[in-house]
């Protein structure tokens, strides 16, 4: 039975072990059940399904995961949580935990390994500091994912929902937009973590599309114009894009660009939809390299 979730149970596992947090793994606990089910019923893990969970920790949400799902892999990064998690999952025998860096795992031989039919599900509680190259990652692989359902840093779950026109939005939203649709379940206090994080926390569940929301002729360059446009928010669309190193078109060509889409020359990138974006992006229709998802914050 999943007890890990009970701030009294946590800390026996933390003083059996002599566990001391590993800042640089941005590790903090949950330690509310409510939060935990929460987590569950929003990911709709079903006794089917095969759920890839990232930064397990000591185990808490990874017993909820083994009691519903048909299968869970957990990938944890720090090995001196291995031995506490042969402890808390001993009972669980449709669990499997591999030491590693979730960046350097080959997540397409894995789904294959497990013989999984279905998309895999994937849950996780990240570090405030990786989130974004995880998320990315793990869309841009194409990893067959039905769904990500995470527990990320309050102000960046706004920041994946947010539309044109708010203070939120931004290449982050439009990157995470393009492959799912994201929906905020529940905003998550300090104090439901072990120990208690400086900021709020949400999770956030991301649904993946069966197609990808627009269909750009190159999807890097459409990318390099979204990084572009928000890299300096202040400047009007064309004089950001006119300023970046990976743009290669003039002022003119831009302005003209934008004139052809119906769209005000001094109009700022905030205030363009994705698939506004997608159109810019055809319209310019240069083609080049140096496309990476670290740039998306």
């Amino acid at each position: 039975m999943a007890d890990l979730g009970k701030p009294q149970n946590t800390i026996a596992v933390l003083q059996k072990y002599n566990f001391n947090f590993q800042k640089k793994f941005g590790q903090n606990f949950l330690i509310d059940p409510r939060v935990l089910e929460k987590i569950i019923s929003a990911a709709e893990i079903a006794r089917e399904d095969f759920v890839l969970e990232i930064g397990p920790g000591i185990g808490t949400m990874t017993q909820y995961l083994c009691e519903n799902a048909r299968e869970v892999t957990a990938v944890e990064i720090d090995r001196n949580l291995i031995p506490i998690l042969e402890d808390t999952l001993q009972d669980y025998e449709n669990v499997e935990v591999i030491n590693e860096d979730i960046l350097k795992v080959d997540i397409n031989r894995l789904a294959q390994e497990k013989n999984n039919e279905n998309p895999i599900k994937v849950v996780a509680n990240l570090p405030y500091y990786i989130t974004t190259p995880i998320i990315m990652g793990l869309f841009e692989s194409h990893v067959p994912i039905d769904s990500i359902t995470i527990m990320v840093q309050k102000e960046v779950a706004a920041r994946m929902q947010a539309g044109p026109g708010s203070k939120d939005y931004g290449a982050l939203s439009l990157a995470v937009q393009y492959y799912a649709r994201p929906e905020i379940i529940a905003n998550v206090p300090p104090n439901c973590f072990m120990p208690r994080p400086k900021v709020g926390s949400a999770v956030i569940r991301l649904v993946r599309h069966g197609h990808a929301a627009v269909q750009p002729a190159d999807e890097r360059q459409m990318f390099r114009i979204i990084r572009a446009s928000f890299n300096q928010r202040r400047k009007t669309l064309v004089n950001g894009l006119k300023n970046s190193p990976e743009i290669s078109a003039s002022k003119e060509q831009i302005a003209g660009a934008l004139e052809e889409l119906g769209l005000n020359p001094d109009v700022r990138g905030e205030a363009l939809t994705l698939e506004q974006f997608a159109k810019l992006s055809d319209v310019l229709g240069t083609q080049q390299s140096g496309y990476s998802s670290d740039c998306y914050i």
